[in-house]
């Protein structure tokens, strides 16, 4: 149902230890394991209502919050998490922490070296982690031997399996699987709490868990996801969970969700659909049902094998020095997930990776990039004078362009930086004893393509490519606005922006308002106070007009 092709749905560490938590805060699962049980289900059932409503109401857009910076970070986080966690299988450790962060790991696996390490389990779980991490450089080498990778994980099992079983190395202290029941779990429908006292208490467990999944398995997706370039629908994901941990708790299962150690295995053994989950269900039933006598003797080194060589190829460090070239910011939220994860668990790096996210939208809303526009020599066309240095001011003039909506959340900011503009600016005329400004003109929008036009060849090509197609388009394309809209906050904004620049004996000029703009402006009366000859379509319309006056006044 979902929209994933890579995700592998199961029981995780981080949701089966919460889960855990709060269940075990109700019910002692010693003394009422059937009631333990019961609300576990309970749980399990809301967690997917919970799922299933937020996907419903098309809420998906929630993901959006994990920038690509966090994914980087979330992922290669989240695989050292897991690489640590398979510690206990790959050295035989017997007392292992249930903790997920790197200290409490490694504090657990440093402690037991003397008395709880084993060595033939740790030459089973290095030889075969070689094999794999061999077997995976031969297939990135030579694209011919794909299939090499793909199998190895299989190879591995059954060789290492049938080493056990001919040396009885189980016996000196080699780890296994040993019996597995056989068959799959019985109906749980009747045994979920839909009244009494445990039925709030399940709701609050499921909800609070069901987030936690549904968080991890949409960014488990959204990973595998962008190394593959395909979209992912959040709602779809949504959905999909909140159905199968429904139809779950009826099974007798507590909520499963989408698994970055399995997911990691999948995409490594070369999955392309969604199919992969169907492949892995058809065989974990055959399993259960036939064959898990085989596994007895299956070393839990080699499954730590596995999942080790699985998960090193989602830690990406050229990803993660690119984006320290790119963007500062984004690098900071890529540590945040990254550190979160491994020093504390996935769902406080989750939640460190959506607060620097947003933290950073909040940032760009309330602190808008604003310019001094100048002329470029022999044209018309107005540009950032840092970013153009050729570009020259006009005398008696300053031209500020504001990027972006001007909202409340920003109004004041705009203000006051064009005040502090206009302040420098006059302080620096005085200095050099030049003409002070008698205009201030502020741009409202970001590109005027519409200088080009004034281009032959700009005005060829144009006509060629957009008037036989769409000649509203071409009109669009002469004007970009930034600044798109505005609210109460910002019209106040501007009446004190005006009042300011009235003591101060300047003049306040608007350059091309957009359509939504210019209404709001008439609706409040402030396009007849500021005067309707102070609003151009232009930035060099109002120069042009400006400039005479000055030049008649000297």
């Amino acid at each position: 149902m979902g929209s994933s092709r890579d995700i592998a749905i199961g029981p995780v560490a981080v949701v089966s230890l919460l889960l855990g938590r709060l269940l075990q805060a109700e019910i002692d699962p010693t003394k009422n394991p059937a009631e333990y049980l019961r609300l576990a289900f309970t749980a399990t059932f809301f967690a997917g209502i919970t799922q299933a409503t937020l996907g419903f109401f098309r809420l998906g857009f929630l993901i959006d919050f994990l920038s690509h910076a966090a994914i980087v970070g979330f992922m290669g986080g989240a695989a050292i998490t897991i690489a640590l966690q398979q510690l206990k299988g790959f050295l035989g450790i017997k007392n292992f922490t249930k903790k997920t962060d790197i200290i409490s790991v490694m504090h657990s696996v440093w402690g037991s070296v003397h008395h709880g390490w084993n060595w033939q389990t740790l030459v089973i779980g290095a030889t075969f982690l070689g094999f794999l991490l061999f077997a995976k450089y031969i297939g990135k080498k030579n694209k011919k031997f794909f299939w090499v990778p793909a199998i190895a994980p299989l190879i591995s099992v059954v060789l290492s399996t049938f080493f056990v079983y001919i040396t009885r190395a189980d016996k000196k202290g080699v780890q296994i699987v040993k019996h597995i029941d056989k068959g799959i779990n019985p109906s749980s429908a009747s045994q979920i709490y839909f009244s009494g006292v445990y039925l709030l208490k399940g709701f609050k467990i499921g909800v609070v868990a069901g987030m936690i999944a549904l968080t991890e398995a949409v960014a488990i997706g959204r990973t595998f996801a962008s190394m593959k370039d395909y979209q992912l629908d959040g709602n779809k994901e949504m959905v999909a969970l909140g159905a199968m941990n429904i139809v779950g708790s009826m099974t007798s299962c507590y909520v499963a969700t989408g698994s970055f150690s399995r997911s990691a295995v999948n995409y490594m053994a070369g999955c392309k659909t969604a199919v992969s989950n169907i492949v892995m269900s058809c065989v974990v039933f055959l399993t259960l049902e036939f064959i898990t006598p085989l596994f007895k003797y299956t070393p839990n080194a080699i499954l730590a094998s596995i999942i080790i060589s699985a998960v090193i190829g989602l830690i990406d460090y050229d990803a993660a020095i690119l984006i320290w070239k790119i963007d500062k910011f984004d690098f900071v939220a890529c540590m945040g997930a990254f550190f979160g994860v491994v020093f504390a668990s996935v769902e406080i790096g989750l939640l460190i990776a959506v607060s620097i996210s947003f933290a950073k939208i909040l940032l760009q809303v309330t602190r808008p990039r604003t310019a001094i526009l100048g002329r470029l020599p022999r044209t018309t066309v107005y540009r950032n004078i840092q970013q153009y240095p050729e570009a020259t001011k006009i005398p008696g003039l300053l031209i500020v362009r504001v990027d972006s909506a001007i909202y409340f959340s920003n109004s004041n900011y705009v203000k006051e930086r064009i005040l502090r503009w206009l302040t420098d600016e006059e302080e620096h005329l005085k200095e050099a004893n030049l003409p002070r400004v008698q205009f201030l003109i502020v741009e409202m929008s970001r590109k005027q393509i519409f200088a080009n036009f004034l281009n032959p060849s700009f005005l060829l090509t144009s006509m060629l490519c957009f008037s036989m197609l769409n000649p509203t388009l071409m009109y669009a394309l002469m004007f970009v606005a930034a600044v798109t809209d505005i609210d109460t906050s910002g019209i106040h904004a501007l009446e004190e922006l005006h009042r300011s620049l009235l003591k101060r004996d300047v003049q306040l000029v608007l350059a091309n308002p957009g359509q939504v703009v210019i209404d709001k402006l008439h609706a409040s009366k402030f396009a007849d106070e500021i005067g309707e000859d102070k609003i151009f379509l232009t930035v060099g319309d109002a120069v042009v007009t400006c400039s005479p006056k000055l030049a008649d006044e000297v």
